[in-house]
């Protein structure tokens, strides 16, 4: 996954629907749509929620965040320091797999019916995305990934935002000559 010296790892740090016990008290799921307005922030990539381990930020594009169908994606352009290569040869050994994400929850519902109390998170403020060996959401990855996927998948979503631009342009110019 090392091709001109970058390293890019990808994975989802939270997923929708999936549902997880927080210390035994209640059960949480995350609705789609929480991180909309959080992915405006300056986010960091962090090592086990260690500020002192940072692997990228967003405002320094070494750190790219989206919501999609299936939750939080996360890409991360690994830094050429100790914590960069060592996190790329535990991702590739398959020794570290899960991510994480260090929150403060701004919108959300309980559903007390259940035999336990279910928290849904509707919204949130995001500090950071962390690589971890111990998720608190299981079902959470991450995983090396090659540049040239990188590349070819932000190429398809260029001209995806391409095509959507045009269709937009030829609709505005058809309203126009009304």
């Amino acid at each position: 996954a090392a091709e001109s010296g970058k390293v890019t790892i990808g994975g989802y740090a939270a997923l929708f629907g999936s549902q997880t016990v927080i210390g035994g008290e209640y059960r949480e799921v995350i609705a789609p749509g929480a991180f909309a307005e959080a992915l405006k922030g300056d986010v960091r990539a962090l090592v086990d929620h260690d500020s002192g381990r940072v692997i990228g930020r967003t405002t320094a594009g070494t750190l790219r965040l989206s919501e999609d169908m299936t939750g939080l994606a996360v890409e991360i352009d690994l830094p050429d320091t100790t914590d960069g290569r060592d996190l790329a040869a535990l991702i590739e050994r398959g020794d570290i797999s899960g991510m994480s994400f260090g929150f403060n929850v701004t919108k959300q519902t309980w559903d007390e019916t259940g035999d336990m109390p279910t928290r849904t998170i509707e919204a949130v403020s995001l500090r950071e995305v962390s690589v971890v060996a111990f998720p608190a959401y299981p079902d959470t990855s991450i995983a090396l990934r090659s540049l040239a996927e990188a590349q070819k998948e932000r190429r398809t979503e260029n001209h995806t935002q391409a095509a959507r631009r045009l269709r937009m342009k030829v609709s505005l110019d058809l309203v126009s000559r009304r």
